[in-house]
């Protein structure tokens, strides 16, 4: 050792570089972490920055075959229109102005009858919803076959969707009060690669009563059944169930809000 030399000094000068590097570390965590934060808040925002012009394209199908009456007709039209009109359901709807819901309905029954009634409508303030609800509520009743050509109002659904593949999710929705008799069957579709991508889900329109041998309630039940395992698909899908055309409107209510505030709640990050 050096005479005179503090025999701590080396001592010293090491813990000092420690306490230098630990600074540096720490520096480099509270820097990290901020990183970290920007970088969530980025991708939350990602969606609607990149997918901004569309965050949904929902395309309804409703059943008007033979075994819907005038009066029924009436009351899934009207149903559909006071039901966009709700007050919740016009909030779900507009809940993210920079990212809307594109709406598209179309009617259908036997095979080849599928119609549009309301072409692909962006749904970006409350006049375009009451625009659609107004539209709806005023159309006519048209003739179609008696038959139930439940495959192929699937194919016409996703085929309008195909239109829309700059919206972030696609989903189809298709109501019905029977099971299919013509044409391709559902069961058929359901691996087929022209469905891929897209949510299907469903309003099974019961019989409107319970008898005393709960016949149609049973009925009903099988309906459901039919339709989860043979129509809807895809993530989160789902089958809403309407009592009898008298409670369309409060089941279509219930569906739309199910899956617009879905995407309300991935889109805001927070509950409704």
């Amino acid at each position: 050792m050096e005479e005179g030399r503090d025999p701590e000094e080396p001592v010293f000068w090491f813990k000092l570089k420690l306490t230098r590097i630990n600074c540096k570390i720490k520096a480099m965590k509270k820097r990290c972490t901020g990183f970290f934060w920007i970088a969530s808040f980025c991708l939350l925002l990602w969606p609607i920055v990149v997918q901004g012009a569309c965050r949904q394209a929902l395309a309804l199908g409703l059943d008007v075959s033979g075994s819907v009456s005038e009066g029924e007709y009436t009351l899934q039209m009207k149903g559909l229109a006071n039901a966009i009109l709700a007050k919740d359901v016009q909030q779900a709807f507009l809940a993210v102005p920079s990212a809307p819901v594109r709406l598209h309905v179309f009617i259908w029954a036997g095979r080849g009858g599928p119609l549009e009634i309301l072409p692909w409508t962006e749904m970006a303030d409350e006049s375009d919803l009451v625009e659609a609800a107004t539209l709806l509520s005023n159309q006519d009743r048209r003739r179609f076959s008696s038959e139930t050509a439940l495959g192929e109002a699937m194919v016409f659904g996703r085929t309008a969707l195909e239109t829309q593949s700059d919206c972030s999710r696609l989903t189809l929705d298709i109501s019905g009060d029977g099971k299919s008799n013509a044409g391709v069957q559902p069961r058929d579709l359901q691996l087929s690669s022209r469905l891929v991508g897209v949510t299907i889900n469903a309003l099974v329109v019961g019989q409107g009563h319970v008898s005393f041998l709960a016949v149609e309630d049973q009925t009903t039940s099988d309906l459901v059944n039919y339709f989860a395992s043979n129509v809807i698909r895809g993530p989160d899908a789902f089958v809403e169930v309407a009592k009898g055309h008298q409670d369309f409107e409060d089941a279509m209510i219930r569906k739309l809000l199910r899956e617009l505030q879905t995407w309300k709640i991935g889109y805001l990050g927070t509950t409704p």
